[in-house]
């Protein structure tokens, strides 16, 4: 029995270790990002006005479309440059015509065996292609459609293209972070994932990544891909890793702020995060050998690699494993198969310290994050400290989703959008 019970401390101390040896650096990101907070200095020479086309794939947008396309059109930026670009995939609403009345070109898409954003995209990169060639765009600026825009938004991603970088990331804000504990766990990591992910990441001149929407693209590389080619149930994840693979560093433009809207009922959020880890899974089964061998290569991308594979492989899987067999010895003890009172009392408190050690950890996340972003968290004070305390139980939520989609065969499902706000209205 004594034997029983030290396998389970030393499986429990690997457990931590391994978790430690593999996530530490993002320790290290954090302090990055309070140095590069502090600092904030951005030293720029003459900065070109390139010529964007915005591209937004909408399906039953017909609520907030016109909301986005108003604040692409109040940009602080020469209208000749932008134009807008929308695709209607498999609407049963008027999004088309609330797109076009709203001034943008639009085209309708009917496709029942390719779903999703990516081939949405595709069909509208082919489109301007063929009829839009002689506006020679230099560039592709990705949104969707519950998207709002700062009066700013393309002047500094255009900053950044500036610089070099031909795939460029945003400050991703929400419309709708005071709605409840999902929406503001939602909001709050992605605020953790530009600040702290991506902003260490541009510091340091390795790879940020790019995350669902609110991203700019060199239309050389469009060109070159041959439109968008990233069909997996996570394209952005799919497309950040297959340039970083490619050679490419993806650029964080800090001060483009945009803002979309977060799912507020659990069901929705299930089956969208489940969405997203199947996706993750299925990123990791067409590109992880790809990553594994990168990261050895010794090539100005080795240590995105690296960070990637991590990005890709799921934390809260090791926590899970941790609580699973754990949970395999306290019902062992319970069921009497096992000396009964030692095997419950050192599963209870293994099980304990994993739960309170992971729960400590992501609040002191949030809680670093709420506390610098605290001005442009647009939520009550007395929710924002609530939600600081809701956002690790938010993320445990992630435990049976990953767990679900080792197993389920997962299609892509469209999320409703019904937050109606200007631009005025979040800021």
């Amino acid at each position: 029995m004594d034997s029983t019970i030290t396998f389970i401390n030393n499986l429990n101390f690997f457990m931590f270790i391994l978790f430690t040896l593999l996530y530490s650096y993002k320790i290290v990101y954090i302090l990055i990002a309070f140095k590069a907070k502090k600092d904030n200095k951005t030293v720029l020479g003459d900065v070109h006005s390139y010529k964007y086309a915005v591209v937004i794939a909408a399906r039953n947008e017909e609520l907030v479309i016109s909301e986005l396309i108003k604040s692409i059109k109040k940009q602080k930026y020469p209208e000749e440059f932008i134009d807008i670009f929308v695709v209607a995939d498999n609407c049963t609403d008027n999004t088309a015509q609330a797109a076009t009345e709203s001034g943008a070109i639009v085209r309708e898409r009917f496709n029942k065996e390719q779903i999703g954003k990516g081939y949405a995209l595709d069909y509208m990169f082919n489109i301007i292609k063929k009829e839009y060639a002689s506006r020679e765009y230099d560039g592709f600026l990705v949104l969707d459609a519950d998207n709002l825009l700062d009066k700013n938004y393309v002047a500094e991603m255009n900053k950044t293209f500036n610089q070099g970088y031909r795939v460029i990331t945003s400050y991703r804000n929400s419309k709708n972070y005071d709605q409840n504990w999902i929406s503001s766990g939602y909001a709050l990591w992605f605020l953790h994932e530009a600040e702290y992910l991506n902003l260490p990441r541009m510091t340091i001149h390795t790879s940020c990544a790019i995350s669902g929407t609110g991203f700019l693209v060199d239309a050389d590389l469009i060109k070159r891909n041959g439109g968008w080619i990233h069909h997996l149930l996570t394209e952005d994840i799919e497309f950040t890793v297959s340039e970083i693979l490619n050679g490419e560093k993806i650029g964080y433009s800090r001060n483009a702020v945009f803002y979309d809207e977060q799912p507020i009922t659990f069901k929705q959020s299930w089956n969208q995060r489940l969405r997203w880890a199947k996706g993750f899974y299925q990123v990791i089964g067409n590109y992880g050998k790809d990553l594994i061998v990168n990261i050895f290569k010794g090539n100005g991308n080795s240590f995105a690699s690296y960070d990637m594979a991590m990005t890709i492989m799921p934390a809260m899987l090791i926590a899970c494993a941790s609580i699973v067999i754990n949970g395999v010895f306290f019902f062992g003890g319970l069921f009497e198969i096992f000396d009964q009172q030692k095997i419950i009392q050192a599963t209870t408190i293994a099980m304990l310290k994993s739960v309170g050690g992971y729960y400590g950890i992501l609040f002191i996340i949030g809680f670093i994050t709420i506390v610098t972003e605290w001005k442009k968290i647009h939520c009550p004070g007395w929710k924002k400290v609530a939600y600081t305390f809701t956002f690790p139980l938010f993320m445990f939520t992630y435990l049976p989703i990953a767990i679900a989609a080792l197993f389920k065969d997962v299609k892509w499902k469209p999320i409703a959008h019904t937050v109606v706000k200007s631009i005025d209205d979040v800021r």
